[in-house]
């Protein structure tokens, strides 16, 4: 367990909880080089305990209710994107142009799901709208590694120079990131600006979040699953977009159980985001460091409009360093990382085996909200918590022991999938990790199309 309690630890749980927790360890779960499967028990666990710590502090328990962690939920859980299935469709996880790509020295991988990304890509190398994977093949190929990286970063697209861990470890962005802890938290102010209702302690299921409105203003993956999270445990989770910034439909669908979902222009519409703002307890939000200050979204600026506020962030290099401004995903953090080189071979660079720094991420992030409400709770105060996917990732290669712990065979991940109708189809989906006594088992509600929903709270 000593995973679980290095992620218990640095988000400042009490060390007398985890005689709570058990964990049922399943060999060949998230098989990889790096111990990928300690990671994500970790995370999972941590965050049911802080669920479990927080039920019981509104129920007015005794003592936590029991957490157990089966690798066999965790597994399904890191890999929800992949076991969806739309009306029996499965989607695309990755497009044409997202990939790993041979240049004159070496390796880089692309990220263009969305069209823009796509078009910043082509644009940075000199081609049309149109054009081939064989044509941006040949034009990479030309290329050094970094100097198609700075590239397309310097034209707003998404492109990372494979780097081995040594090569990572000489940047002063890796510097940056290795001087944080694994969760940044912060106290902002001393307002004691909401009391949870008590909840009832015979309720079926206990909910920790019931009651708290959670303004989910976040992208791919990390954040949608920590928000997914927080719905699950009984949080009135609006996601709000900007309307000319579509989300992949089967992306949503995934991550969007339990959440309702709304588009709002933040400038035009800046009179309903500050009415949003007034009844929120915890606003979520999964962009670039400083993409949203400029709208007033800064954390001091957030507390400052609406003392007690808990802001939750996440990004993918950290708000600092030279990187702090680039966009990322999971993906892109693995090679930058050295995690490539790492899962990979001599032919090619590899992948861990789920998008781990994504969903782990994610649920450090939930554990996180879920902690610093139970530390309201006692003394007020607004709070901000950070993470990013390359400090989860140095978590990861450089600070996380492999368990010994014998386990049982993994036989796959069926007794963790469900069926659920709702009004984007019938849906496939893996069941919530996240599991504690008396807990809920499942979303209360399916995901909702797009945009769906007015921006207002229920």
């Amino acid at each position: 367990m000593t995973g679980i309690k290095s992620a218990w630890s640095a988000l400042g749980g009490d060390p007398a909880h985890l005689a709570r927790l058990t964990t049922v360890v399943r060999e060949g779960a998230l098989e990889a080089r790096l111990p990928v499967g300690e990671l994500a028990r970790a995370c999972v666990g941590s965050c049911a305990l802080a669920a479990a710590e927080l039920a019981a502090r509104r129920a007015g328990l005794a003592e936590l209710p029991a957490v157990r962690v089966d690798d066999g939920a965790v597994a399904a859980a890191f890999h929800s994107e992949r076991h969806l299935l739309v009306d029996g469709r499965a989607p695309v996880a990755f497009a044409p142009l997202s990939r790993f790509w041979r240049t004159a020295d070496g390796w880089v991988r692309t990220h263009a799901n969305y069209p823009h990304h796509r078009a910043r890509l082509l644009g940075a190398l000199g081609l049309p709208a149109n054009a081939s994977p064989q044509a941006v093949e040949g034009r990479l190929a030309e290329r050094s590694a970094v100097e198609v990286e700075e590239a397309v970063y310097g034209a707003g697209g998404l492109a990372v120079a494979l780097r081995t861990p040594k090569e990572w470890a000489a940047t002063e962005q890796a510097a940056e990131v290795a001087a944080r802890p694994l969760v940044e938290r912060e106290r902002l102010g001393s307002t004691h600006a909401r009391v949870l209702t008590p909840l009832d302690p015979g309720a079926a299921p206990l909910l920790p979040a019931a009651g708290l409105r959670v303004l989910d203003l976040t992208r791919v993956l990390a954040g949608p699953v920590a928000t997914r999270t927080l719905a699950l445990l009984g949080a009135d989770v609006l996601r709000v977009d900007a309307p000319w910034l579509t989300e992949l439909p089967d992306q949503h669908a995934d991550t969007g159980f339990g959440k309702r979902s709304a588009t709002l222009d933040l400038t035009a519409g800046r009179e309903t985001f500050e009415e949003l703002l007034a009844a929120a307890d915890v606003v979520v939000t999964g962009y670039r460091p400083g993409a949203l200050d400029r709208f007033g979204l800064s954390p001091q600026a957030l507390v400052a409009r609406r003392p007690g506020l808990v802001v939750a962030q996440i990004s993918a290099w950290g708000a600092y360093g030279p990187w702090g401004g680039r966009r990322g995903f999971d993906s892109l953090v693995q090679v930058a990382t050295g995690i490539a080189v790492t899962e990979g071979s001599a032919e090619q660079p590899g992948a861990l085996p789920a998008q781990a720094l994504d969903h782990g991420s994610g649920y450090l992030l939930a554990a996180a909200v879920l902690r610093a409400l139970t530390e309201q709770s006692y003394d007020g105060g607004g709070r901000l918590v950070r993470l990013a996917l390359a400090r989860t990732a140095r978590w990861l290669t450089d600070e996380i022991r492999p368990s010994a712990a014998p386990g049982a065979p993994y036989e796959g991940p069926d007794a963790w999938l469900a069926e659920t109708d709702g009004p984007l189809g019938r849906l496939r989906h893996a069941l919530p990790a996240v599991s504690f006594a008396g807990g809920p088992a499942d979303w209360a509600r399916p995901p909702v199309p797009w945009g769906s929903d007015s921006a207002r709270w229920r």
